[in-house]
């Protein structure tokens, strides 16, 4: 999988921008709600855009999404919000929320309980980033649309 070029509104050039957003105000619904949202989306994506989305790029993309929102719901405070977009042949997911920390992947330790959910989120996208705003942090991950055709994955690209 090569990197599409994005321009200065994230999308290629030419490009048809497929997009959803949501502001999360955190609640515990959030969590469901996000994933519902980004199973909704790739739907949306298949049945109007003619798109092919893989099974597992529904379930990959919902995963990322409950882990990056429950990280934002458990470490910053005040609201969330997740943006979901198509970008070439992947799926884009973005949380911003309002803490400026940067997460940090710690070491894979199959004793520790918990804290496991940014190793799991880099372990299954393609890109990967996070980036300090001017208020919070934006964490972004890429998925792939399509499994390989040998049923690997592209490695994973800095975004």
């Amino acid at each position: 999988m090569n990197p599409v070029p994005l321009g200065a509104g994230g999308a290629a050039p030419d490009e048809q921008r497929i997009r959803t957003a949501v502001a999360l105000g955190g609640d515990g619904a959030d969590i469901a709600h996000a994933r519902h949202l980004a199973a909704e989306f790739l739907a949306q994506v298949q049945a109007e855009h003619g798109l092919p989305v893989s099974r597992r790029a529904i379930d990959v993309t919902q995963l990322v999404v409950s882990e990056l929102v429950t990280n934002a719901r458990k470490y910053a405070p005040g609201p969330a919000l997740l943006d979901l977009r198509i970008t070439g042949d992947t799926v884009e997911v973005e949380v911003w929320d309002s803490d400026p920390v940067l997460p940090i992947a710690r070491a894979a330790d199959a004793g520790r309980v918990g804290q496991h959910g940014l190793e799991i989120v880099m372990a299954v996208c393609q890109g990967f980033a996070a980036q300090r705003e001017p208020v919070g942090k934006s964490i972004t991950a890429r998925i792939a649309l399509l499994d390989e055709p040998a049923g690997a994955l592209a490695g994973r690209q800095p975004l």
